[in-house]
């Protein structure tokens, strides 16, 4: 009892003694952990580096605010620049590294002033709007780290565009003094006045070292191919004048000048030019007249009569772009916003961007010393070719030229695509017009061995008057497991669909398109609609298919996605007694195409088919309402290498009910023609594409003395 009195006495007492005695060390401990929160809080919100420039709005990026930084006259100077340069051999490219999206991150230089021992500034300008502009389009875009860590290129926040504002020794020296600079590696320079008089240099004079340099008045002397690039010099014209886009065709004028500085002997042979072909060529100079400023240069001249410019640009079909002081001439730049072709006549000029632009879909190069025959050789250009070339003028200009923004942009594209060049932008999206949302498309040649059986097929019908056969052919498809929609093609103009009540039901969605013309080419025309990766095309007689052929077929497909699929066998042959190819339809041993009127192909061809089809073949097609199968099977055959594959050993695919006015299979004149259609297609592709094989896809079992309940697919027709 004293043994626990003792401890009773004892225990309550010790306790509110323990309290005081640590409430100071709780309360630190509190302190600690709140101010390491708050601190780890702020970490991530701070820059990541002293170096680090968080915000490169325009409100904030004032040269008058950046510090001021002396550049002792002893400061060293970068080496003149390495005209061997490459990407692999003054480029770091193991400092980009991988990464998930395939894209470089560019660094910009906090903005600093340099100015020599004396306080005078290395440039009469200081930073350009224009230079600024580049500046907050690339801190704004996906290639921007404000983490001097992670980045891959960096940029000098020092205005380099104009050499002309620039003291070339004291701007090198500024340039050395980067943190990062090491030897030019990895640094990018934008220049687009290069040079000065009296020879006018057609690259930057700044020693540079190994910088990158996107230049606008290259020569192939000074072109560092593969690693400098090529950029157009900027017209300030383009932010302060708005050309609305004009349809191409025929223009007032047929060959237009507007340069004022041109030299005198270009002068004299424009002007004898003029002389021999009349109202046909306009010859403008500057306005004599007027009084210099900005008004006088949006201004041209011709015989006292006044233009105003560019707009005057927009009424000629060709637009002369010859070589002034400079190789780059803002005046291009002008002419593609008027969607005037340029020709240019500029020896040894590196066209801007011609690393991954087309230029002769945009444009005529003409030897400075043919500038005599200009007239006849712009005259053998066909109309067609020259509405095609106004087109892709205007844009270029529109995606590339028409604002600092779209240069940086497209410079760092560039270099980006060099980095990781399995990611980089193919041909046709550097220079195809965005008519078609490809990004929903992927191509057959990349999918997956199999690809996913959820999604189905989409059942494309083409049809025009036989509705009785047409709600056959969707009663029976209908059937089909892997059926996901049913999209019917009606491809009458004069007589309208039935009611919906009168349609078949269905249990898949049911969707009715009608065409504005009467073309065997609407069939493979590449509708929103359709959301499945497999199609089936369909004619509207095809009712003898059973649902078990249609579903082993998709089969098929599932593991040859890139493959035409398909029931009625076709082959060409050559005739050695006429001397071309045959069209031929009787039972043989081989195969060399399958029929669109009942075949499953990816989607993917029918932007290809529309958008893509070589040469008039589409619209030869259309003409003659013939062929479309056959030209959908070299389309295939061309871009993949490998014949289609029959399924299902069923011949005969005629209608029972269709007469002979019916279908278009049946005229006489149909077999003739479908051998014309071979060869014509062969002559446009340059080659005989398709693959002859000797084989078809059955299912197993079907022949089989089986139970019905074991085979996959039962009720496969005959011959």
């Amino acid at each position: 009892m004293y043994t626990s009195g003792k401890y009773n006495s004892r225990g309550p007492a010790l306790i509110p003694r323990m309290k005081i005695k640590h409430r100071i060390y709780y309360i630190t401990l509190f302190s600690v952990v709140l101010l390491g929160l708050i601190a780890t809080g702020m970490f991530q919100f701070w820059p990541h580096s002293i170096e680090s420039t968080a915000d490169w709005t325009l409100d904030k990026r004032s040269i008058h605010d950046a510090p001021l930084i002396r550049l002792p006259v002893s400061s060293p100077i970068p080496e003149r620049g390495d005209l061997s340069c490459r990407m692999h051999t003054c480029f770091d490219v193991y400092r980009c590294g991988y990464n998930p999206k395939n894209r470089i991150k560019v660094y910009i230089y906090p903005l600093q002033r340099f100015a020599d021992e004396l306080g005078v500034p290395i440039s009469s300008t200081g930073l350009s709007r224009e230079y600024n502009d580049l500046l907050s389009a690339i801190s704004d875009s996906d290639f921007y780290t404000d983490d001097v860590t992670r980045a891959c290129l960096f940029i000098p926040s020092i205005d380099v565009l104009n050499q002309n504002s620039l003291r070339i020794r004291e701007t090198a020296q500024a340039l050395a003094m980067l943190p990062r600079w090491d030897k030019g590696m990895n640094h990018l320079l934008f220049n687009m006045l290069p040079g000065g008089p009296p020879d006018y240099n057609t690259a930057l004079d700044v020693p540079r070292d190994r910088a990158l340099l996107a230049g606008g008045g290259f020569s192939t002397w000074t072109y560092r191919q593969g690693y400098d690039i090529s950029i157009p010099v900027y017209s300030p014209l383009s932010a302060d004048v708005e050309l609305p886009e004009k349809q191409p065709g025929p223009r007032r004028y047929f060959i237009l000048s507007s340069q004022t500085a041109i030299h005198r002997e270009y002068r004299a042979e424009l002007e004898r030019l003029k002389e021999e072909n009349g109202e046909a060529l306009l010859l403008l100079d500057k306005c004599s007249n007027l009084s210099q400023g900005a008004a006088s240069a949006r201004k041209r001249c011709y015989k006292g009569q006044v233009y105003d410019y560019p707009q005057i640009l927009q009424e000629s079909s060709f637009c002369v772009v010859l070589r002034g002081a400079r190789l780059g001439q803002a005046t291009l730049s002008d002419v593609l916003q008027a969607g005037c072709v340029p020709v240019i006549l500029a020896d040894s000029y590196i066209l801007p961007f011609s690393e991954v632009l087309d230029w002769k879909r945009a444009s005529v190069v003409i030897p400075e010393e043919k500038l005599s025959e200009m007239y006849t050789i712009l005259k053998s250009i066909p109309h067609r070719q020259v509405e095609e070339m106004q087109r892709q003028a205007r844009w270029f200009w529109d995606a590339y030229f028409s604002s600092m923004k779209a240069v940086g942009l497209t410079t760092l594209q560039i270099i980006n695509d060099r980095i990781y060049p399995y990611a980089a932008r193919t041909y046709e999206q550097w220079n195809n017009p965005p008519v078609v949302k490809w990004s929903s498309v992927n191509s057959p040649l990349f999918l997956p061995l199999i690809p996913p059986r959820a999604p189905g097929f989409t059942a494309v019908v083409l049809t025009y008057d036989r509705v009785e056969s047409l709600f056959r052919v969707i009663t029976e498809i209908s059937k089909v497991p892997s059926l996901a929609k049913l999209l019917v093609v009606w491809n009458n103009q004069n007589k309208s669909p039935p009611e919906e009540s009168l349609w078949p039901k269905v249990s898949v969605p049911l969707k009715v398109v009608r065409t504005k013309e009467n073309k065997l080419s609407n069939r493979f025309f590449p509708y929103d609609e359709i959301e499945t990766e497999a199609v089936l095309a369909i004619d509207d007689d095809i009712i003898m298919l059973t649902s078990d052929e249609l579903q082993f077929g998709y089969e098929v497909w599932r593991e040859f996605p890139d493959r035409l699929v398909g029931y009625p066998g076709r082959l060409h042959l050559w005739d050695h007694e006429m001397g071309k190819w045959k069209y031929e339809s009787e039972w043989t041993n081989e195969v060399s195409m399958v029929l669109t009127g009942a075949a499953f192909y990816h989607k993917y061809f029918n932007y290809l088919y529309t958008y893509k089809m070589p040469g008039d073949i589409k619209n030869w097609v259309d003409a003659h309402m013939n062929c479309e199968d056959i030209a959908m099977n070299f389309l295939v055959a061309n871009i993949t290498g490998k014949a289609p594959i029959k399924v299902t050993p069923r011949k005969k695919f005629k209608c029972p009910e269709c007469t002979a006015i019916d279908g278009l299979s049946l005229d006489q004149t149909h077999m003739v023609e479908r051998s014309e259609c071979i060869n014509k297609f062969a002559s446009v592709f340059g080659t005989m594409p398709l693959k002859v094989v000797e084989h078809r896809a059955d299912p197993v079992l079907y022949k089989d003395d089986f139970p019905e309940k074991l085979k996959s697919f039962p009720n496969i027709g005959s011959l």
